[in-house]
This record gives C-alpha cells, sequence and structure tokens, in this order.
C-alpha cells in the first residue's frame, strides 16, 4: 500500500470516529448523519465493506428511516453475497417507499444473483404495476423468464419492448442474444489450404481441406455432425465425425468422438472421450484420449488446462502417444482474447513437438506409416458474429514448420490459409 493511500485510510478512519460518538456499552449514534453516511460510502467502495456495514447499522439506529442509507446497505450485502440479508433490507425499503425505481432494479437483481428466479419475476411484476413499461424494468423481467427456462416467452416479452422504444440499444442487444439462445441449430463451412514451395525438396504439393457441419444445442448437450473432404498428395479423402458434449452434472461435461472414413490417408475409424470439470478460481481442466485405427491401432492421451481471466482465456494441451521407438510428447499453448462474447474472439496458438494427432504420410507408402515429426506451428484467427448474432465468419493464418520424412534434422516451412462460416437457424 502507498503512503498516500494509507494516509487517505487514517484520515477516513479519524474523521469516522470524530464523527460517529459512541460510548462502548451504548453504541448510539450522535453524529451527522449525512457527512457518516458519505464516509462509509467511501469505505465501501474502498473494500473495506464490514467497517462500512458497520458504521451503516449504526446510523440506522437512530435513523431507520433513513431509505437512501438502508438501500445502500442492502446493496453492499448483495455485493457479499448475503442476499438474505439484503433481501430485507431492501423489502423495508420499498414498503416505506415504493417509487424508488434503483431500489427495486438492485433488489430484482439481488434475486437473480440468489438464483431466486421465481422471486426475481414476481418482483419485476410488481415494479412494472408501479413503472408501468419502463424499459430497464422489462428487461429483467425477460431475463427472469430465461432463468426459468422460458426463452419463448422471454423474447415475446424483449419484442413488445422493442416495438415501445425502437431506439433503445440494450433492448435491441438482448432481442438478438434471445434470438440466438433460441437458435438451436447451426450450419457452417470451411475452407484452408496448405501452400508448400513447389521449388524445394519436401516432395509436396498443396492441400485443401474443406468441411460442411451441422450442430444442434439440446438440454443434454450439443451434437456435432460433419463431413470432410480433403485432398492431399494429389489424392481425394473423405470422412464422417460426429461429436458430442454432454452436460453430466454442473460444472462437468465430456467430449465424446466418433470418425469414419474408407479414404487412403484417414484413419478407417476414429475415436475419442474427454471429461472437463471446473475447478475453483475460474480454472477448468480435462482428461481423454484419442483412438486411430489404420492397418495399425494407435492410442493418444491427452489432456489440457485452461484458465479464465476477465475477458482472456489461457489454455494449454498436450498429447502423448506411447509407441515405437518410443513415445512422442507434444504440446499447444492457446490464447484467446473475447470481445463480446464466445463468438468474437482473436486466437493465437504456439504448437511444439510431434503431431500425432494430424495424418502424416509420403507419397509412396502403403499407408502403415505414421511418421512421429518433429514440428513447430504458430497460428493466428479472427473470429466474429454479426450484430444479429445469426452469422459467424472466421479467418485463421498459420506458419508451420516441419521434420522432412525422409531426412531426419531437416525441416521446412509452408503456410496455411483458412476461412469459415456459420449460420444459426431454429
Amino acid at each position: 500500500m502507498s503512503k498516500r493511500q494509507l494516509l487517505k485510510n487514517l484520515i477516513l478512519m479519524v474523521i469516522m470516529f470524530v464523527t460517529i460518538h459512541f460510548s462502548a456499552q451504548e453504541k448510539k449514534f450522535t453524529g451527522n448523519p449525512d457527512v457518516a453516511f458519505k464516509i462509509a460510502r467511501e469505505l465501501a467502495f474502498d473494500g473495506k465493506r464490514k467497517q462500512a456495514q458497520d458504521s451503516l447499522k449504526l446510523i440506522l439506529t437512530k435513523y431507520p428511516n433513513y431509505l437512501d442509507i438502508r438501500a445502500f446497505l442492502a446493496s453492499t450485502y448483495s455485493w457479499d453475497g448475503k442476499y438474505d440479508m439484503a433481501r430485507k433490507e431492501f423489502k423495508y425499503v420499498l414498503e416505506k417507499e415504493e417509487k424508488r425505481k434503483t431500489d427495486w432494479i438492485a433488489y430484482i437483481k439481488n434475486e437473480q444473483y440468489a438464483e431466486k428466479y421465481y422471486n426475481a419475476l414476481e418482483l419485476s411484476l410488481k415494479a412494472l404495476q408501479i413503472f408501468p413499461n419502463d424499459p430497464d424494468i422489462i428487461q429483467l423481467k425477460a431475463k427472469s423468464q430465461v432463468n426459468r427456462g422460458n426463452r419463448e416467452e422471454a423474447l415475446t416479452t424483449i419484442k413488445k419492448a422493442v416495438e415501445l422504444y425502437p431506439d433503445n440499444e440494450d433492448l435491441k442487444s438482448y432481442e438478438n442474444s434471445l434470438s440466438t439462445l433460441l437458435s438451436f441449430n447451426t450450419l457452417g463451412i470451411s475452407f484452408s489450404a496448405d501452400y508448400y514451395d513447389l521449388n524445394s525438396d519436401n516432395g509436396r504439393a498443396n492441400m485443401y481441406y474443406s468441411s460442411l457441419s451441422y450442430s444442434r444445442q439440446t438440454k443434454y448437450g450439443s451434437i456435432n455432425t460433419r463431413i470432410n473432404y480433403s485432398n492431399r498428395f494429389e489424392t481425394d479423402n473423405y470422412q464422417f465425425e460426429i461429436d458430442l458434449y454432454p452436460r453430466i452434472a454442473d460444472g462437468l461435461y465430456a467430449y465424446v468422438s466418433g470418425g469414419f472414413s474408407n479414404s487412403p490417408l484417414n484413419p478407417t475409424q476414429r475415436y475419442g472421450f474427454e471429461l472437463f470439470k471446473s475447478l475453483p478460481k475460474s480454472f477448468e481442466a480435462s482428461l481423454g484420449f484419442r483412438w486411430l485405427k489404420f492397418s495399425t491401432e494407435t492410442t493418444i492421451y491427452t489432456g489440457s488446462v485452461g484458465w479464465y481471466t476477465g475477458n482472456s482465456y489461457w489454455a494449454f494441451r498436450t498429447y502423448i502417444t506411447p509407441g515405437d521407438p518410443g513415445t512422442s510428447k507434444s504440446g499447444r499453448l492457446i490464447y484467446r482474447k473475447y470481445r463480446s462474447d464466445a463468438d468474437n474472439y482473436f486466437n493465437v496458438e504456439v504448437g511444439f513437438g510431434a503431431s500425432p494427432a494430424l495424418d502424416r504420410f509420403a507419397p509412396g507408402f502403403t499407408g502403415d506409416e505414421i511418421f512421429q515429426l518433429d514440428s513447430q506451428a504458430l497460428v493466428f484467427g479472427y473470429f466474429f458474429s454479426t450484430k444479429s448474432k445469426k452469422n459467424m465468419w472466421g479467418f485463421n493464418a498459420s506458419l508451420f514448420r516441419e521434420e522432412k520424412p525422409f531426412s531426419k534434422g531437416d525441416y521446412f516451412l509452408y503456410t496455411s490459409l483458412g476461412v469459415s462460416y456459420a449460420v444459426r437457424f431454429k
């Protein structure tokens, strides 16, 4: 703590001591309530909420109907997660004076934070009787309906509000968000290409990839299906994949995947399973495996650790593949910077080590050989949605440094560019 901050806190405590005179036995307030309230607010906003709450309660011993003080005390309780105590104070204030819109809003939000969504909805309806068609309270009503699982009703509520207030950007933005929530289906398409130097001795022509995907959100989790096409080593390859993300419990979900192909450069079968668990301090961890069947079978063990901090997300994922001539390892460090929501972000990835999750074949081989080649990757991506949240675009550019399959220790560079598009619909 700086000397300036220390001095500020000392002055606040001295003023509080001089302003609030009371004996240890009686604990009765005898100072100026306005001055004491101002100091208590500064203490609360300075992170000293316990001292602030003690001061506010002391003032209320003499001025129990000083409603601004009682309402602020209720708000500090709500900030601390003491929702029952906040509820008691908000109720007292609004029974004394019902036309206090700010306190109605704070009271409704307190019930939402407490996950008392029925109470929040009932309070919203009562508040709208006092403040008819108020846009802020209508939006809280819609949010309470969403939290109770009535998304269609919420959309109807917010659409009526937008008709009343067509220039209200908050209402229109929330309407778009609700429309997205109700768009359970997503159809997507993607294209990418790996570009090689044809004059080098890496023996590769450019490679092309595309996919057509369909996903649906259900109450049990999402289901994603995908048809992949690639042209690698001047050979056409097709693959069908399905991914499931079932929700098991709060903070626990799984990844279940399967893939099938009769193309020469894809595994004939591919399966995957992984468990994801939310941890304290905004961390998340996972552990699972991938199983590939070519003419031989390969099992890859994988796990990750992720951390959400503000609008940023950091993650590290590793792949470990036991086998001959030894166990191969690779890792990838991922950073995402989110903007407005999960559809809008900037992405950077750094990869290193062998990449057993990728097919690595060379011309002239039978398909039995999977090269465990050393490689490094640098990936940049930018993903965004339109204002309606129904259309989503993605662009990525990558640089790879890869070991040559016929000359261990020698490397070549190649780049990759990709674009994706998806649309949500009911």
